[in-house]
């Protein structure tokens, strides 16, 4: 869990089946499903960060980000 201070506030929807499922996940494991989806999250982008096709995907975004700024800047 992140410190107190250094958290955002986030909405999430979800459909009613998915949102009990959560519910029950985390009442077992017993913690909240604010933790269950937190902890979902992190995995999820760990997970991206090892995959090199995603890896690709970054590469390719921030240069054609660098290169509207560019445009951008230049006027």
């Amino acid at each position: 869990m992140a410190p107190q201070g250094s958290t955002k506030s986030m909405t999430l929807r979800m459909d009613e089946d998915l949102a009990n499922k959560a519910r029950t996940v985390a009442e077992v494991e017993g913690t909240t499903v604010s933790d269950l989806i937190r902890d979902a999250l992190t995995e999820h982008v760990d997970r991206r960060r090892r995959d090199p096709k995603f890896q690709e995907r970054l590469k390719r975004n921030l240069e054609r980000h660098k290169e509207l700024l560019g445009m951008l800047a230049d006027g």
